[in-house]
């Protein structure tokens, strides 16, 4: 087995980001058609790339994703998610981030909600997500 394998399948490192505002809400991105699990409510973030930190991911995908900036320095690890789907499994740490500039506006057609950490589970979310709402609530 490969240093990057877990019972056969790939690891896939992705970071995500619990974006807070001055209201203790959480942003939630809904994934669009056509995409892997479509229709699913998510944190923003994305796969990790060579080279990059986890940090260094969300920032870039905080800019792609809803055009908003931050800095690493504004990035704080709150727990991670395990989790094994058929072909891979992901690995995902969960960042919360309360300084951020700009407003968050859809860049890949997604739909963007503030939620409450206790109404998230109204939305439905990826397997690998739900266990990370309960961090959420705790802290916020």
């Amino acid at each position: 087995m490969a240093a990057n394998e877990i019972g056969g399948k790939r690891i896939l490192l992705v970071a995500a980001c619990a974006l807070v505002d001055a209201d203790g809400r959480v942003l939630l991105a809904q994934r669009p058609p056509g995409k892997t699990l479509a229709g699913l409510w998510e944190f923003p973030g994305g796969k990790v790339e060579p080279g990059e930190t986890p940090e260094e991911t969300l920032i870039r995908e905080l800019r792609e994703e809803i055009g908003v900036e931050t800095k690493a320095a504004c990035l704080a690890p709150l727990t991670f998610a395990s989790h094994s789907y058929d072909d891979f499994h992901l690995l995902m740490p969960l960042f919360v981030c309360r300084r951020f500039w700009g407003t968050p506006q859809p860049q890949e057609g997604q739909v963007l909600k503030w939620v409450r950490p206790r109404q998230m589970r109204d939305y439905p979310m990826p397997p690998a997500d739900e266990p990370l709402i309960p961090y959420l609530i705790d802290l916020l």
